[in-house]
């Protein structure tokens, strides 16, 4: 049994794993428009980037993806002014070698965080919570909860044990992936421990602060968190694909989902994995014309008031060089929004405010190879090619 096998659960780029996951290569397929077809006027121009940059991404991606050992990636890049290029490459199920394709939902991990800080803001905004309100108020029993505020929980800035380092946890959900958790559930893992600082000092990737924050929304406004996502977050920003699923639904058509965080490191099949424990912090369903739009959303804060959108974007050092992080949104090389991993899949989505390009990946995978995210080197190559000047490149600190 490897040590610590559930231990990336969520954690964005913290991890470090080293089984490669097997490929089948398929022939690639490209289109250089948006999934859906639809233009904004500000937006892309339909006509790609031309031949030559093109083939050079085609490369870049296709090399990154193999060497990466991602079975199935879909990639759209949307560069107001230059031009728009979307492709699926790979595999979408390895045992039947079914091709990739653009039209997938995919479990999006961490990038749920970016919707429960949006659903927390609303709430700013209504004049219901303060960012600086303490969580002893909203939530009982958190250790040291008079002392950490919600913008606390929001930055990674609480010092609470991240509930998915702790090994029961780990046993329990690994040895029964379709377990139902509830988020009181999942923090009592977490307050086994002591705190590891006190609250604002330092930088830690933690899903305990999420599941907590989900309980704040549901706590202040009298509905279920999912109920409040719906009708306030995702229906203003006209998210007709994306949800927060109660239990093992999976809308059709998605990709199987690969990893190795299990108890004895195989890699196994996790797509049915129920994602109840992630729930605030990591459980949501999305897929390429959400991600497309809702990264522009949570970078320039359109269902905010310009207020609180500059609080979410007061972004402070996590100490890795090159990444910041806000309220529930990181900076990394000018990029701006959050990466997500949960077991079988990883994603990106990411918006470069000063070119107005938007970038969004899909894997099914979140199997690390040597020391880092699947997602990362994609995205660093495609970066390094349209934007050298902005490369994304999100490190993986040691154990």
């Amino acid at each position: 049994m490897r040590r610590n096998p559930a231990r990336r659960l969520f954690a964005a780029a913290l991890l470090v794993a080293s089984v490669l996951a097997p490929t089948v290569a398929t022939p690639a397929t490209a289109d250089h428009a948006p999934a859906s077809g639809r233009y904004d006027k500000d937006e892309c121009p339909p006509d790609g980037f031309g031949p030559e940059l093109t083939a050079r991404l085609d490369k870049a991606i296709e090399d990154a993806r193999v060497q990466a050992g991602i079975p199935g990636l879909v990639v759209g890049l949307w560069m107001p002014g230059k031009g728009s290029y979307v492709r699926a490459t790979g595999v979408a199920d390895k045992v039947t070698g079914k091709p990739m394709t653009k039209d997938v939902f995919v479990r999006i991990g961490s990038e749920t965080k970016t919707f429960t800080v949006t659903a927390l803001l609303k709430l700013v905004d209504d004049g219901k919570v303060r960012l600086d309100d303490p969580i002893s108020d909203y939530v009982d029993g958190v250790p040291n909860g008079s002392a950490i505020t919600l913008r606390h929980l929001a930055e990674m800035r609480s010092g609470l044990f991240p509930y998915t380092d702790d090994a029961d946890f780990q046993h329990d959900l690994l040895s029964d992936p379709s377990r139902t958790f509830t988020p009181q559930e999942v923090l009592a893992y977490g307050y086994k421990h002591d705190n590891t600082f006190d609250p604002g000092q330092q930088f830690q990737y933690s899903n305990t602060n999420f599941i907590l924050l989900g309980l704040v929304v549901e706590k202040v406004s009298g509905r279920r968190f999912v109920d409040f996502l719906d009708k306030r977050v995702l229906r203003p920003a006209h998210l007709r694909h994306t949800l927060l699923p109660e239990g093992t639904e999976f809308p059709e058509p998605h990709p199987r989902g690969y990893t190795n965080q299990t108890l004895s490191g195989e890699v196994a099949d996790s797509t049915d994995w129920n994602p109840s424990w992630g729930w605030s912090a990591g459980a949501m369903i999305s897929n390429l014309d959400d991600l497309r739009r809702w990264a522009k959303i949570v970078a320039t804060g359109t269902l905010l008031s310009p207020e609180t959108q500059a609080e979410r974007l007061t972004m402070l050092p996590t100490g890795f060089p090159g990444t910041s992080y806000g309220l529930g949104i990181f900076d990394s090389g000018g990029w701006i929004g959050h990466n997500g991993s949960i077991p079988g899949y990883e994603t990106v989505t990411v918006y470069l405010p000063s070119q107005k390009a938007t970038l969004v990946l899909m894997l099914n995978t979140d199997i690390t190879s040597q020391g880092q995210e699947p997602s990362t080197p994609v995205a660093r190559a495609i970066t390094q090619i349209v934007t050298p000047n902005n490369v994304y490149d999100r490190p993986i600190p040691p154990r």
